[in-house]
């Protein structure tokens, strides 16, 4: 079992990578890893010949009153994780490391970082996009891997990539879940026992979601299937339940067809938990049609 190397500083980082290894992956994570980020790790194994795991609680995509500093933290622990998955190198720099001054000028989202969930959390993905794009110059990667459960995230990276010419292939890794439906996430960690069966609506709403939209359900009809699930589990506040384009983030139309993402958002006690799904809007079960 290969335990990765792990390098805390830029000219660690540099050394490291200095000598030529082939095509090189990189997984970010803010750390207190699980399976959802390993099985990014095994699959950037199977794309490159190099993989590094980046290891960093990003202060700038943090707002007032947000967890940053309860931010579960355990480099330790994640690189026993990373043992055996495929991560040939872990860059764990403090923050003053990444931002040795505070930095004047940024990466802005946006209209696409402006709604969901950075309507909710403003500024959120001009901070995800900013250390996105630094850990890209450090690390030089030919693929960045990242998960769809953060499904907005993923598309303002690939658009960042897109707009500014980023030599970078962006591949998304599916939404990795417990064997109760939840989508695996660092903060699941904060739920006590009753919270996180709670926790399971959040499954709940997006099967009923994908049923409505396999019997041709409109967007509307989609969209409130999975606020009734979300409406009617106590102790569960929701904070939004959308259905948008998955590549602008925009709301679709009601009369509209195709793929679209349905997003959602809620809070479990004092813990805020997100999932998606993609539907197909305008299609039917099979053995629908003509009825």
């Amino acid at each position: 079992m290969t335990v990765p190397r792990v390098v805390r500083t830029r000219a660690e980082l540099a050394e490291a990578l200095a000598a030529p290894a082939g095509r090189r992956a990189v997984v970010m994570t803010m750390g207190a890893l699980h399976e959802g980020h390993l099985s990014l790790v095994r699959r950037a194994r199977e794309l490159a010949e190099q993989v590094v795991v980046t290891i960093f609680v990003n202060p700038l995509q943090f707002g007032a009153g947000e967890d940053l500093d309860r931010y579960p933290r355990d480099l330790e622990g994640d690189v026993r994780r990373l043992a055996g998955a495929g991560a040939d190198l872990v860059f764990a720099p403090d923050v003053t490391e990444v931002y040795p001054q505070e930095p004047v000028v940024t990466v802005h989202a946006g209209a696409m970082g402006r709604v969901l969930e950075g309507a909710v959390r403003p500024g959120h993905f001009d901070g995800v996009l900013t250390v996105v794009l630094k850990l890209m110059h450090l690390v030089r990667p030919d693929v960045a891997l990242f998960g769809q459960k953060d499904a907005q995230q993923l598309a303002v990276i690939r658009r960042m990539v897109r707009d500014l010419d980023v030599p970078v292939e962006v591949v998304a890794g599916p939404i990795v879940r417990d064997t109760d439906g939840v989508a695996l996430s660092s903060r699941n960690a904060y739920l006590d026992g009753e919270q996180r069966a709670r926790a399971r609506v959040l499954y709940r709403a997006v099967l009923a979601a994908e049923a409505a939209a396999a019997r041709g359900a409109t967007a509307a009809e989609v969209r409130g299937a999975a606020q009734e699930v979300l409406a009617a589990e106590a102790g569960v506040s929701t904070d939004y339940v959308a259905l948008v384009d998955p590549e602008t983030m925009t709301d679709v139309t009601d009369d509209a067809t195709g793929p679209a993402l349905l997003a959602l958002a809620a809070r479990v006690g004092t813990t805020r938990l997100i999932d998606n799904t993609m539907v197909t809007l305008g299609a039917r079960e099979h053995g629908e049609e003509g009825r």
